[in-house]
């Protein structure tokens, strides 16, 4: 199953939060990709400010996908909080190749 997790920080980070938290981040953002479950990621930036970021997922469920970025530093501190948008095929693309 594929998941689109937008990641919204719910408060700036500040340097010394920064300091604190993303040496722990990147490393299990890192083993989410390695594994398989983060396939792509990208950053949200709006007007030259972090707002945060969206991982397209791997998962057997909603709820496996919920518990990989449930368990991210940020969201468990509170920092950062997902919408998981489950995706499918654009299925009426198979109506063309009926000759519909």
């Amino acid at each position: 199953m594929k998941i689109m997790a937008i990641g919204s920080l719910t408060q700036q980070l500040t340097p010394e939060l920064q300091k604190q938290i993303m040496p722990k981040e990147v490393p299990d953002t890192l083993k989410l990709y390695l594994s398989g479950t983060i396939e792509q990621f990208w950053l949200r930036e709006y007007a030259g400010k972090i707002d945060g970021v969206i991982f397209l997922l791997s998962a057997a469920s909603m709820e496996e996908a919920k518990a990989a970025v449930d368990a991210l530093p940020l969201t468990a501190e509170g920092l950062m909080s997902f919408e998981l948008l489950p995706l499918a095929p654009l299925l009426p693309l198979g109506l063309l190749l009926q000759g519909r």
